[in-house]
């Protein structure tokens, strides 16, 4: 019997880690097409010789078993909330944990915003640089291919964009053998390299990270740079644990990608050490010359993988944020019937395909794109531990004798990273720190629009007590049905009833107030959906309560009601939206620009019709005019 229990589980294991493999390691996983290359990249001054070598090979295998190892595999996937991770999870927590101390909460979420923020300008750069650098292994298999390596890559990554709206159900089946062949070549190519020149392991040793410190200490810091592009992806571990879970993560990661990408870094060292001229391109240069072709073939299909695995991550950010209230309402097509997480969001798709062709068509290079890559995943490595700190001091509340040093190591190792890539905003990492920025700017005035919004209508809004006394002395017409008002209070008349009575002198025999209320965890079961209250004379006050990462169904979620005084039955219920157009004065709330800002957005954003999965025919909408 325990065989026979125990069979099922272990296949159970072994296909999420496959599973994992093909999502979640996709981007780190192909760091090795370029990291190297750029590090003994002239630019930076660091010769291929015997220390050099042996010193940047110490550096990143030391740099990926620190940060991602440590820091992420080990410690930031027991940060989630409620199995989901990725810096708005962990925003959610740390709000949570500073939750008595106003100020620090607001911080924190300032922070977080700004996180995620950053993450959109690294979903533009990681397609462009992983696809780029593939495509140019044809400059060493063909002569007088230069000029075709931009165009080819474009054609590519607007394909990978153009299928989004398809899904990635049927291709997704694919990634998982391929990440795994991937990684088996990289094992089987650094072993290679390695029995060539054993040497290469004594980098194993950190003292020859210590010694390059030493010996290169005006481009110590500096190279680190180069450095974290063998890091890059550490964030996707953490945000797709929802995904997949920690263990199939932590397993995959020791017991395949790190010792995959280990064993090929010190291959393409090996090679150095043998011939310092390959430093021009020398994962491909491991390969033997018979092999170029298909390994170029290998590396696209990766390549796309690790650009799909942030495609789909921006989507999954860009709904949590959506729920959060950070973000405009956007119209979400879901992808899959099985999977909730794959979905596709066209304005984020186009934005970001719009963003690396140009990004693309810029740098020209995956050399030049280096130059500007880092800025963006070290800022987010950065407020991930400063975010998780408050997580472990506040909530978890562990001993600080043993979690204040862990946490002031892991804030030193990312200053150092963050530090070493600051020069870079001059040489085009300020694209994507322009772009989190402008990113940040919005979703904080979004926010603060909203609570003006909300406030400035409570200023002339009717309590509900006082209406429904009103109308048992002069009854309205009421006619049949149920009409289901949304509004963000429910203690007071929505500015939509108000205008129905007045214009259509007539109410529902049933009136219902429903407010969607979004919590910071990740999924509400159905049993807390709901909360129903009756206030007599046919009305009532309906909460529903959705996660970030619940599809937002309000018609599905009131099928959930079985009270026999409410009917949710289509035909007889009507929804009434209100659609507010603000005006920008001179009270009190945000700068004129900003107001003017918020005006705009709300006027193109999608409206509750669509995001709350409302039926066309059985929807009203009525207008009003807000000074904000």
């Amino acid at each position: 019997m325990s065989n026979a229990h125990s069979a099922p589980g272990k296949s159970s294991t072994i296909s999420l880690m496959i599973a994992a493999v093909g999502v979640v390691f996709g981007d780190i996983g192909t760091s090795p097409l370029y990291t190297l290359k750029e590090v003994f990249n002239p630019h930076y001054g660091v010769r291929a010789d015997h220390d050099g070598v042996l010193g940047i090979l110490s550096l990143i295998f030391w740099s990926l078993f620190w940060v991602v190892s440590l820091k992420y595999v080990l410690f930031m996937l027991r940060a989630d909330n409620q199995g989901e991770g990725g810096v708005m999870a962990l925003t959610a927590l740390a709000r949570r944990a500073a939750n008595e101390y106003p100020k620090l909460r607001n911080v924190l979420v300032l922070l977080g915003l700004f996180g995620a923020a950053l993450f959109y300008g690294d979903s533009m750069i990681t397609p462009a640089i992983s696809v780029l650098s593939a495509v140019e292994g044809l400059e060493l298999a063909f002569d007088g291919i230069e000029h075709w390596v931009v165009p080819l890559a474009l054609i590519v990554l607007v394909a990978l964009f153009l299928i989004q709206r398809h899904g990635t159900a049927r291709i997704g089946i694919l990634f998982g053998p391929v990440m795994l062949t991937w990684f088996t070549v990289l094992s089987v190519l650094g072993i290679y390299g390695i029995l060539q020149h054993p040497e290469v392991l004594h980098a194993l040793n950190p003292y020859w990270a210590v010694n390059f410190f030493i010996s290169h200490p005006g481009i110590g810091i500096t190279i680190l740079g180069a450095v974290v592009l063998s890091l890059t992806g550490a964030e996707a571990l953490y945000a797709d644990m929802g995904h997949f879970g920690r263990k199939p993560i932590a397993r995959a990661w020791f017991f395949l990608v790190l010792p995959g990408l280990a064993l090929n870094y010190f291959g393409q060292g090996a090679l150095l050490l043998q011939d310092p001229e390959a430093a021009r391109n020398p994962f491909y240069l491991l390969a033997p010359s018979w092999a170029l072709v298909p390994m170029i073939l290998l590396s696209t299909f990766a390549t796309i993988i690790a650009s799909q695995a942030v495609i789909s991550g921006a989507f999954s950010l860009t709904r949590q944020a959506i729920q959060l209230g950070y973000v405009p309402r956007m119209f979400i097509q879901h992808t899959s019937s099985h999977e909730q997480g794959q979905i596709y969001i066209g304005a984020v798709n186009w934005t970001l395909m719009v963003g690396v062709v140009l990004l693309v068509l810029g740098f020209e290079s995956s050399s030049a794109l280096a130059a500007a890559y880092g800025v963006a995943v070290t800022g987010t490595m950065l407020i991930d531990t400063l975010l998780a700190s408050a997580v472990v001091l506040l909530l978890w509340r562990w001993s600080p004798w043993v979690s204040v040093p862990m946490l002031l190591a892991f804030f030193l190792v990312d200053s150092l990273f963050f530090a070493a890539n600051l020069p870079k905003i001059l040489q085009g990492g300020a694209f994507p720190v322009v772009i989190g920025s402008v990113l940040f700017i919005l979703m904080t005035t979004w926010k603060r629009g909203r609570q003006l919004l909300v406030d400035r209508l409570d200023e002339s809004a009717i309590p509900l007590p006082l209406f429904i006394s009103s109308i048992r002395v002069q009854p309205p017409h009421r006619v049949q049905g149920t009409a289901v008002f949304l509004t963000a209070r429910a203690d007071a008349v929505p500015h939509a009833l108000l205008h129905n009575l007045l214009h259509n002198q007539v109410l529902h025999e049933t009136v219902v107030l429903l407010t969607v209320m979004n919590e910071d965890e990740p999924r509400v079961p159905n049993e807390r959906r709901f909360e129903v209250d009756a206030f007599g004379e046919g009305f009532y006050r309906v909460v529903l309560h959705f996660g970030f990462m619940d599809e937002t169904d309000v018609p599905a979620a009131l099928g959930l009601c079985h009270l026999e005084d409410l009917d949710f039955s289509p035909m007889r219920t009507t929804y009434f939206l209100s659609r507010e157009t603000i005006i920008s004065t001179k009270l009190v709330g945000m700068a004129r620009w900003r107001e003017m800002l918020f005006a705009f957005l709300l006027k193109n954003a999608n409206g509750n019709l669509r995001f709350f999965n409302l039926p066309l025919n059985r929807v009203i909408e009525l207008g009003t005019q807000v000074e904000i």
